[in-house]
Formats: C-alpha cells, structure tokens, sequence
C-alpha cells in the first residue's frame, strides 16, 4: 500500500485527509533508495527556506499506516488531487514534522542498523542448508518414478537381445538392431532434446512414456511372432518383420534416451535445487544407484523366467509387466510435480533474447527434413559452446574402453575359456562396486567440492587401468592367479568410473542451462554412441582375440586422455567456473 505525503509550509491543520482502502494493518519495509530522500525532505532542517511556500511532496512505498491518524475536514485545495490519484494521500504540517522529528527516518543509527546488518551463517548452517534438498517430497516421488520406469526397462534391454538370440545361434541379427539403435541415438538424439526443450515437462514426458511402451508391446509381438516362424540367419535379416522390429527398438531406445536425460539433467535439478550441491550430489548418487539396481535386478528377474518357461512364455510376463508399469509411472510423474508445488510446470525457454517457437513446428510436414537437419546442427553447435565442454568430453571419452563389463567383455571372457558362473560374478560385482561408487562420490563431493572430486575419480580409475594393462602385458594372464588379478582391477575401476559419472552428471547439471538441458544432454548422449560406434568398428576390424591387448591399449590412452583434459581445464580457471562453481571450496 503506497501512501503519499504532501508537506505544507503553512501551518493551517495537522492532518487534513486520510483515504484508506482497507482496515487490516499492514507490516512493510522502507524502500533503501528512498531514505536518504525522505530524510532530507521530510526533516526542516534540511529544507531551504525559499521552499517554505511550496507544496513538497514525498512518496512513501510500502510503509506502515497507523489507525489512530485523526480525520479531520478535507482541504480544498486536495480536492482536484484526490479526484486524480487513486493513492492514499495524507498532509502533514511542516512545523508538526518537526515536533515529532521523524525518528524512523532522522534516526542514522536505526537505520544504516536496518540497512547493514545481516545474518551471517556458519559453516555448520551453510552445509545443512546445501544438504537441504529444496523439494524433498518431490524428490521421493521422482525415485518411485524412476524406480518403475527403469526396472521395466533394464528388464527390456536383457529379454530382447536373449530373446533374438534364442531364435538362432548367431550374433548378427543382435548387431544389427544394436548398431541402428545407436545410429538413431547418434541422428535422432538432438532433435528429440530440441522437442524435449520446447515442450512442457509432464506433456513431454507422459507421451515419450506412452511412445516407449507402444514400441516394446509393439517389439514382444514381434519376436513372440518370430518364435513361431522358423527361418534361417539370411532370410531373417530380410523379413519384413525384422525391419519393423529394428525401427520399434530404435524408437524405444530414443525414447528411453530422451526420458533419462529429462530425469538426470532437468527434473532433478529443479526439486533439489542447483546452488543446493550436496543435496544435488545425494540425488544423483540415488538416482544411480536405482539404475544400477534395476540392471541387476531386470537381468536376473528375466534369466529366472528363461529358466522355468518357454521364451514366448517369459515374452508374455514382460509385456504384462509393461502393461501394468505404464500407468504407474504416468501417475508418479503427476504425483512429482504436484507435491513440489509445481515446479515442474516452470516456463524452460530463456525470458530475454527470444522467445520459443511451437514445438510442433520441428515437425511440419512440408519442412520435416529441413528441420530436423536444422535441429541436429544446432544441438552439436549449442553441444560444443557449453561452458563445461572439456568435462563433457572426459566423459565421452570413457565410453571408448572395453576394459568394461559389456557385450565386448563378455566375449573376450567366453573366448578366453571362463566358466559362466565366473562371468556372471564379474558382472554383478561390478555391478555391486558401482553402487558402493555413488556413496563414495557424496562423500568425495562434502570433502573435496564438485571439480575436485571430479578429477579424483578419473585419476583412480586411470591408474587401475594402467595396473591392468600392465599385468596384461605381462603374459602372465594365461595363469588362473594373475588373470583374476586382472578382473580384479577392472572391477576396481569401476569406482573412479561411476564416482565420476556421479560427479560430471551434477557438473554438466550445474554449467548447462534449463532451457537448453535437454538438448545438450541428448547430444552429449549421440556424441558418446558414436564414441561406442567407432570402439565397435575397429573390433570388426580386429576381431580375434588374440588382438585384445591393442584394444586395451586403446581404452587405457582414452581414459588416460579424459583424466589429462579434465585436470587441464580444472587447473586453468577461468571466470565462467568462478561464476558457476562459486560455492566450490577452492574458489572461496
């Protein structure tokens, strides 16, 4: 409520006019720009007295009003002013003013305390606020959300490429799908984060939802049909069938792709608060683990089900599964936004420099190719301008390694004459070491800081290796001792691995704005398949086994490589990570 104050220099009546609009007391604070202002007008003593003829007028924003202020007649000559202003006006007398002296405004002392003094936190109170998520409630529903979306689709990734294998002894049909997957995450991945970017949240994300179940019913009938048709290697790879399956899989795994970087790099920054990072480390951590938990789980909730049932049969519990988890994740993904009072609903697009364009518009029929070419241009461009690119690209970097557990692995342990159980072991324990990793990352980040901990974990995970390839080198492997040595090592990795995907996950976070958090990180997402695609063009190239340790050699100098770019721009600071990590140890 405003009040505007007009000074007479004539002492013809105290006050003369208050208009009120309500009767509600009102607790406000004085304007620190107009203090000065006000004290010099409103205190005699400071006017000149060539002004005592003139009205001074003086306006108060935002300042207590007092019910026991006497009304008294009006003025005459307020009444053109009060027929004008639809502001309360109140008049006061000069010579009153300086009676009562205005000790609110005269007193220097009360007010540069007003002005000056601020609550200051310790150390101890900072910490628990950065560990204060901003929606915790949210953040519970997020990891239920996560949590049904991930287990059906962990389940997914295991029951297919067993599925197709089942059908016959060769790998090639699973190539093909694999490889025109990551084609589609390398093509369609930025034009998916530019839809994701333009779009609202819950529409955007409910309908990849209901898209990415529609493909994996869409694939279980497939392959159920497949099972029943009995057709060699070549003609399956010419079936109609078999096409349709490869787009179902490549949209279900744009789909997928598209709806983890939402979950990773947006939603979660918005419930646990960006200048919050313990709270954001605690998430990310969380949300890894689920992953990794559904992986293991998935896998051995399907290998369960091919041991006491027909694969068509176990095809047909996964689809019910995928029926049954649909609506629940919409529902979680409502119960999110509802219960963090909306955040989710916030306008993505930057409020200056533009505005967005419909989101449809990507995909007008008349310039779909132009568009969408556009849009694949535009996110490698707005991919290599980010401020956090090189830890962006130590990142990348580390998905050209087979020294991993993976598809790769697994065949080098098979070729190499290990036992299953032994395979399996290796799986799950890095699996399980993984897990531990997100514990160690929260803590290396309350420790260390963010850009720290970063660069702790490729180091250990760079020297394990290096331990690795070494033993490797050595030729004692052909021995049952030092080739579990060597497993041992890898496994180990897997810590600096994960603490740093933990770690650069909240860096990538905290350097890449909303508005463009989609769009990145689904190019960040094609940027490292095609890293995975060209590791898996040169084992097509060297393809035996005995070659293996040319491919070490290769993942050890791409991890090497990633740990040398990371510290390198860790230890050339620039203004851009002082802004950005302001809240980092090293930079205060």
């Amino acid at each position: 409520m405003g009040v505007f104050i007009n000074a007479h220099g004539q002492p013809s009546a105290v006050i003369s006019h208050v208009r009120a609009q309500s009767t509600s007391s009102y607790h406000r604070r004085v304007r620190p720009g107009g203090v000065s202002y006000a004290r010099r007008w409103l205190n005699p003593h400071y006017a000149p007295s060539r002004l005592n003829t003139f009205s001074v007028r003086c306006s108060l924003v935002d300042t207590d009003v007092c019910h026991s202020v006497e009304i008294n007649e009006v003025h005459e000559d307020t009444m053109s002013l009060e027929s004008n202003c639809l502001i309360p006006v109140v008049h006061l007398e000069s010579d009153t003013l300086e009676t009562e002296g205005l000790n609110l405004l005269v007193g220097d002392s009360y007010v540069d305390t007003i002005l000056t003094t601020l609550p200051v936190l310790s150390e101890e109170e900072q910490n628990a606020i950065a560990a204060t998520p901003a929606h915790p409630a949210g953040l519970y529903a997020l990891y239920a959300c996560c949590l049904a979306g991930n287990s059906v689709e962990q389940l997914w990734n295991f029951a297919w490429p067993a599925a197709i294998a089942s059908i016959h002894p060769s790998l090639r049909p699973v190539a093909v799908m694999g490889f025109f997957a990551k084609f589609a995450v390398i093509v369609g991945g930025p034009l998916v984060g530019k839809l994701m970017d333009r779009c609202p949240r819950l529409p955007a994300y409910n309908c990849l939802t209901i898209i990415q179940g529609a493909a994996q019913l869409l694939s279980v009938g497939i392959i159920i049909h497949a099972h029943t048709v009995h057709s060699t290697v070549s003609s399956i790879l010419v079936k109609p069938w078999f096409s349709v399956l490869v787009i179902a899989l490549a949209v279900e795994r744009l789909c997928g792709l598209a709806l983890g970087v939402a979950m990773e790099r947006d939603w979660v920054v918005l419930l646990a608060g960006t200048n919050r990072p313990i709270a954001l480390a605690q998430a990310n951590a969380i949300l890894s683990r689920i992953d990794l938990v559904c992986e293991v789980t998935g896998a051995s909730l399907f290998g369960i089900f091919l041991s006491k049932y027909e694969p068509v049969t176990c095809l047909m519990l996964a689809a019910n599964l995928m029926i049954w988890s649909l609506p629940v994740v919409v529902i979680l993904g409502w119960i999110t936004n509802k219960v963090s009072a909306g955040v989710l609903d916030r306008a993505k697009c930057p409020q200056s420099g533009g505005s967005c364009s419909p989101p449809l518009s990507i995909l007008d029929p008349k310039n779909i190719l132009a568009s969408s070419v556009e849009s694949i241009r535009h996110g490698w461009l707005e991919y290599l301008q980010q401020p956090v690119l090189p830890a962006s690209l130590a990142y990348v970097l580390l998905y050209f390694n087979v020294l991993a557990p993976g598809g790769l692995m697994t065949a080098f342990l098979t070729q190499h004459g290990l036992r299953p159980s032994i395979i399996g072991g290796f799986n799950v324990l890095s699996a399980f070491i993984g897990v531990a990793a997100t514990f160690v990352s929260v803590k290396m980040v309350k420790r260390l800081g963010i850009l720290e901990a970063g660069a702790a974990g490729l180091i250990f995970q760079a020297s394990l290796l290096m331990m690795a390839v070494a033993v490797y080198w050595t030729g004692s492997v052909s021995q049952k001792i030092p080739f579990l040595f060597f497993l041992c090592l890898i496994v180990l990795s897997r810590l600096g691995y994960m603490s740093y995907d933990v770690v650069g996950t909240q860096i990538l976070q905290t350097g890449i704005p909303a508005s463009k958090a989609n769009l990145i990180g689904t190019t960040e997402a094609s940027v490292a398949s095609l890293a995975e695609a060209v590791m898996l063009g040169i084992v097509i190239i060297v393809n035996d086994v005995s070659h293996f340790g040319f491919l070490a050699v290769l993942s050890l100098l791409s991890v090497v490589g990633a740990a040398c770019l990371y510290c390198r721009w860790l230890k050339n600071r620039t203004d851009t990570q002082r802004s950005l990590f302001s809240f980092e140890p090293s930079f205060s």
